[in-house]
């Protein structure tokens, strides 16, 4: 639960494309890298485009690494995803059928999900972007690499910062509502004065004409 209310605040914060004018704007967010046994998990790889690059062709391809065993020995990586011009791929192996695309439609999001995580999922797992921009003339390339340390729990456990910034957002919170309604106090009792000084003179003035009808001069006699 802790570990959602921090992805939801993080993208908030950050918050990952926002369509202004109808242009896409990224901004590159990095992935959580803690799952839990049983849920579902995003690998989050974002590699952003230039206004001028946005035609391109987008080769995505993701291996995973087990955690080392021995020292000294290198894990053996292995390609588990590919996503090549609208077309989705899952090699043989262990997360045959747990892979789900969860990139955005102009290919600078380009992650993937990890539906049913077990505790073998743990390791390093790489995003490799190849794009072949499309210009007038020439046709220019760039390879992005990125790469996610990503370790499986048996159960969600509570983050201490996490729970912490959440109280203190939930008591900041109350204290503003609470000033704000003591400043909304103040504002109507100054204001209500003012009117009450504002309408003192007015009575006063008023009343002299009302008292001298009350008692009218008496006639003159010769």
């Amino acid at each position: 639960m802790v570990t959602q209310t921090r992805v939801h605040l993080q993208t908030l914060v950050l918050l990952i494309f926002v369509v202004h004018r109808s242009q896409p704007v990224c901004v590159d967010v990095p992935s959580d890298t803690d799952a839990v046994v049983g849920r579902s998990m995003k690998l989050t790889c974002i590699s952003c485009m230039k206004r001028d690059e946005i035609k391109a062709k987008t080769t995505v391809d993701w291996y995973y690494m087990p955690v080392e065993e021995e020292e000294n020995t290198p894990p053996e990586k292995t390609q588990i995803y590919q996503y090549k011009i609208d077309t989705h791929y899952d090699f043989d192996g262990p997360f045959k059928g747990r892979l789900a695309w969860n990139g955005s439609q102009d290919l600078q999001d380009v992650s993937i999900r990890i539906i049913n995580v077990t505790l073998n999922d743990t390791g390093v797992y790489e995003c490799h972007v190849f794009r072949e921009f499309e210009f007038d003339f020439f046709n220019p390339s760039v390879s992005v690499e990125k790469e996610i340390r990503l370790k499986v729990k048996e159960k969600a456990t509570g983050d201490a910062t996490a729970i912490y910034s959440e109280i203190m957002m939930y008591v900041l919170l109350v204290f503003l509502t609470f000033w704000l309604l003591v400043e909304m106090v103040y504002c109507y009792r100054k204001i209500s004065k003012s009117d009450e000084q504002t309408q003192d003179p007015a009575t006063n003035y008023l009343a002299i004409p009302s008292e001298q009808k009350d008692h009218p001069a008496a006639p003159v006699t010769e």
